[in-house]
């Protein structure tokens, strides 16, 4: 073997040589976005626990060569142990996934696999957190941890404007099957209108896997943008004079009432929706180590180390099924615009079941809060807040918002698992 062999496989192996060939420039375009997200995420502070690992996790599956991610182990939806476990390739195995409907591209690379096999990389054992629904479940218990539902049972009206805040996702169900995708899609697409990052993942791991990459930017990138996208809506469909009304303080909950409510709501919804049992168990879960007085330790692991580790693997993985081959694509930019349209209906299906409701109502709701219900916690109420009083400077809309506010999050798992029990 002369020198020049080795050096010669040395340059294939380099990214530089890899990126001029076919496909390469996907590569190249991607690590552009990525870095365009680490700046909204660094830069702009727009969800930055997420947008930065979630670009990062982007950055490193379109690294040239890095093999950190193999689309190939969960090609059909389905997670192939076998080929984990190191069973080799098979050319039965890949027209099997090509009858499923998988991308070329990907069965091309699995193609030069045949009668080998595939090292799993580093992504790959993280992103099965993703695909077993294990994260978003952490993530939930605490959002639990860190969630008071106190201003929903002061106002169980408010949980009527959750509800009604789904909306947006059913109307872009529809929206979606009229462009063509199947229902297992638009269930996943639609679910960004419930402006919650880890339902969003939990429901697209199970019903369209493929799409992971591009729905959960869209929706992590709506919910960093709701100061930007709610305020020209609400005040579309609100007069001034609604928007100055001003709400009289909550009455205080007491410590029986908020023990109780956890227990209570995931009975309630597991036996309404069975495959929202895990959601809102976490999320519930999460609640009762907060309120229960006796689990102060749980309850300030599960809202600080838990939910921090839980958020690195889950962005970097989530952002790594965003390779070229699958986010380039007409359909990345149809979600984009359906995801906005999804977010966009929930907000106006809030605030107009909150104008419906002053019509028979006393004492008036401010329409305002009724944007709350998209779930995106606190911001969203945060946002009611700020656009109150610039009408009413007197105005304190923020514990009146935070009732809907977490009755979305409520909501929109129950939702993922209407979304889940139809398509899966």
């Amino acid at each position: 073997m002369g020198w020049t062999e080795p050096v010669i496989r040395f340059i294939h192996d380099t990214g530089f040589y890899l990126v001029t060939q076919p496909g390469g420039w996907k590569n190249l375009i991607m690590l552009a976005v990525a870095c365009f997200l680490l700046y909204l995420g660094i830069g702009k502070k727009f969800e930055p626990l997420l947008m930065v690992t979630i670009a990062f996790g982007m950055l490193m599956t379109n690294l040239p060569g890095a093999n950190m991610y193999h689309e190939i182990f969960f090609a059909g939806g389905h997670i192939h142990w076998d080929l984990i476990g190191g069973a080799p390739m098979t050319q039965e195995f890949i027209d099997e996934m090509a009858a499923l409907g998988v991308l070329p591209s990907v069965l091309e690379v699995a193609r030069n696999y045949i009668g080998q096999t595939i090292s799993p990389g580093l992504i790959d054992i993280l992103y099965l957190g993703v695909k077993l629904g294990i994260y978003p479940c952490l993530i939930f218990m605490g959002v639990g941890a860190m969630t008071d539902f106190g201003p929903l049972i002061a106002n169980p009206k408010s949980l009527l404007l959750g509800a009604a805040a789904q909306v947006g996702i059913f109307m872009t169900y529809t929206g979606c099957r009229l462009l063509g995708f199947t229902g297992r899609e638009a269930g996943s697409i639609g679910i960004i209108g419930g402006a919650d990052g880890p339902t969003a993942i939990f429901v697209t791991a199970m019903l369209a896997p493929a799409l992971l990459g591009p729905i959960a930017v869209a929706a992590y990138s709506y919910m960093a943008l709701v100061p930007v996208i709610q305020p020209p809506i609400m005040r579309a469909l609100t007069t001034p004079e609604e928007r100055k009304i001003v709400m009289k303080p909550l009455r205080q909950v007491s410590k029986l009432e908020k023990i109780v409510f956890p227990i209570m709501v995931t009975i309630f919804v597991a036996f309404l929706v069975p495959s929202a049992g895990p959601l809102i168990a976490c999320l519930m879960l999460g609640n009762l180590f907060r309120e229960c007085g006796v689990t102060e330790r749980l309850s300030k692991t599960v809202q600080n180390e838990l939910i921090n580790i839980v958020t690195i693997f889950l962005g970097v993985s989530v952002g790594a099924t965003a390779t070229g081959t699958t986010f380039l694509s007409l359909q990345t930019i149809e979600i984009m615009v359906m995801g906005i349209v999804a977010f966009g209906c929930g907000t106006a299906g809030g605030v107009l079941l909150a104008k419906f409701m002053n019509l028979f109502l006393k004492e008036k709701i401010n329409p305002l809060i009724g944007s709350a219900g998209v779930s995106a916690v606190p911001m969203a109420a945060r946002v009611s807040q700020m656009v109150g009083q610039k009408e009413n400077p007197a105005n304190f809309l923020l514990m009146h918002a935070m009732g809907p506010n977490v009755a979305g999050v409520i909501g929109s798992a129950i939702a993922a698992g209407v979304l889940i029990s139809l398509f899966r």
